[in-house]
């Protein structure tokens, strides 16, 4: 959690944008079928088979539908590699270099270093694919921000897609912990404290940066606890 506020500066500058790109209220909401996604993308003769989608998603295709991200993203908890809390790799950033708000080239460019360790480890580490897009921008990768806004919009979306987050039966589901602050962030809130909720459900209180209006998202995380827990047995 530390990690993720050394960052939030730098992110801020362009979420106001990006939550405006992005079209959450035309989304369809529909509640994770996980038992039906699991059979997708293990079924070889499927459009969804799981090695298929993630070999498009490091391609970088910007033509990679919704439909294939969503099952890309909630698929990834059945994958043997996945720990929703798997250590970062990439080193320990200066909380100087993520709490300027005009980071020199040479900054921005550890910045990028470091994502793309953390992504090499983990290609859903939302935190710092946003930190590089900030960085990319300001180098003037146009292009290449562009692709990677691509893949973190769409995976922002999947979130979004499987629901409203007004309360538990409507919860987003996430695969980390630490997407529940990257995209409450990137819709314009400040995350002011959360609460863990019995079986496996967490709220996270926010402040509208805009309107200064108070509110609040649920999340689930049964999926995530319970491949984790599978995995990881001792911890329970």
């Amino acid at each position: 959690m530390k990690h993720l506020f050394l960052i939030i500066s730098l992110m801020l500058a362009g979420a106001a944008a990006v939550s405006a790109q992005l079209p959450f209220e035309r989304l369809k909401r529909e509640k994770a079928d996980l038992e039906k996604i699991q059979k997708e993308i293990t079924d070889r003769s499927s459009k969804y088979f799981y090695p298929a989608l993630m070999k498009e998603y490091l391609s970088n295709d910007t033509t990679m539908t919704l439909d294939k991200y969503r099952r890309l993203y909630l698929g990834y908890m059945f994958q043997e590699d996945y720990d929703p809390y798997r250590p970062s790799p990439a080193p320990e950033m200066n909380s100087n270099l993520y709490h300027t708000t005009n980071p020199t080239g040479a900054q921005c460019e550890e910045i990028i270093a470091n994502a793309r360790t953390a992504l090499a480890n983990n290609p859903f580490d939302l935190r710092q694919m946003s930190a590089m897009i900030t960085a990319l921008d300001i180098l003037g990768q146009k292009d290449l921000a562009k692709i990677w806004q691509y893949k973190l919009n769409h995976l922002l979306m999947t979130i979004v897609s499987t629901g409203t987050g007004e309360d538990e039966e409507r919860a987003w589901y996430i695969i980390e912990p630490q997407h529940e602050y990257v995209l409450l962030n990137m819709m314009g809130y400040q995350v002011t404290n959360h609460l863990f909720y019995d079986p496996s459900y967490e709220y996270l209180t926010v402040v509208d940066v805009a309107s200064e209006k108070k509110g609040g998202f649920y999340f689930n995380l049964e999926p995530l606890l319970q491949e984790h827990y599978r995995k990881f047995p001792d911890e329970l």
